[in-house]
């Protein structure tokens, strides 16, 4: 089945994967125009993120919010500069490991764990929905969460539930150096030299017209993405972009949200724009 993206030229602005999903487009045949919004570094104060491992190895929470794979390993790197890797991994297997999503699930498993909950739903709201389904009273929850998102709502439920959160927020994102390759890509979306746009994570949305409003060309983006379909690999980003009075073009079927059935629901869209297109000209 390669070659189902000859001829499209997509846009991805993945920075933790982004070459394996520009390889996966390749396969397919597509022309992959690659701009990372952002690079993700450590967070600049080691001191919190290690007191929280700390107070972990102590006692382990009761149970542990994981948002994101990257924020786990993370984690994972800081105690093996302590030097307390083993300790830490044995402590995480005491916890009740809540995954939003897949990727968390991944990450646990890399470590020779397994997630004992996994979100229906892979956004905040989805942990929102499986916390209050649970019996939390009284309950130490450690929450890892992620940079450049309000985690307000989180938190609250957490308490509202008679439990006490225990946040750790293990990364940051540097932007710095990344507008220029923004703006150039709302010029290709605008110029009309964009068929598709692959969003994988609802901070692109954000940072999409964070850039566009600094430098005063939100006019152009919204031309841009109105000429180009819109790929959203899931419900998070999909929330994001309707935030925005966007809708996604496409998306996976059957709530797989991964790279590759996203790249499958891309293929699909082209080749049944393809057939409407060949049908007309007939």
């Amino acid at each position: 089945m390669a070659d189902r993206l000859n001829g499209t030229r997509i846009l991805i602005l993945e920075a933790r994967e982004e070459a394996q999903f520009a390889r996966l487009l390749a396969e397919q045949g597509a022309e992959v125009l690659q701009c990372p919004m952002f690079s993700i570094e450590d967070a600049p104060d080691a001191a919190p993120v290690e007191a929280w491992i700390a107070r972990f190895l102590r006692q382990p929470c009761d149970d542990l919010v994981l948002t994101t794979g990257e924020g786990l390993r993370r984690l994972l790197k800081v105690a093996a500069r302590l030097g307390v890797t083993e300790a830490f991994v044995g402590a995480l297997g005491k916890s009740r490991t809540i995954a939003r999503g897949p990727k968390p699930g991944r990450a646990l498993r890399e470590m020779g764990l397994q997630s004992d909950i996994v979100t229906e739903k892979p956004t905040s709201e989805g942990i929102i929905e499986t916390l209050t389904s649970l019996d939390l009273e009284g309950h130490r929850v450690g929450v890892q969460l992620y940079p450049d998102k309000d985690h307000g709502a989180l938190l609250g439920a957490i308490a509202a539930c008679g439990a006490t959160a225990d946040p750790v927020t293990p990364y940051v994102y540097d932007a710095r150096a990344a507008d220029t390759n923004i703006l150039a890509a709302i010029d290709e979306m605008q110029h009309g030299r964009i068929d598709a746009i692959a969003l994988t994570a609802s901070a692109q949305v954000r940072r999409l017209f964070d850039v566009a409003r600094a430098h005063h060309c939100e006019d152009r983006l919204r031309e841009g993405l109105e000429r180009t379909k819109i790929a959203s690999i899931g419900p998070a980003v999909s929330d994001e972009l309707a935030s925005f009075d966007l809708h996604a073009d496409i998306s996976p079927a059957n709530e797989t949200f991964f790279m590759k059935p996203l790249i499958a629901a891309i293929a699909i869209a082209f080749a049944n724009s393809a057939s409407r297109n060949g049908a007309a000209t007939r």
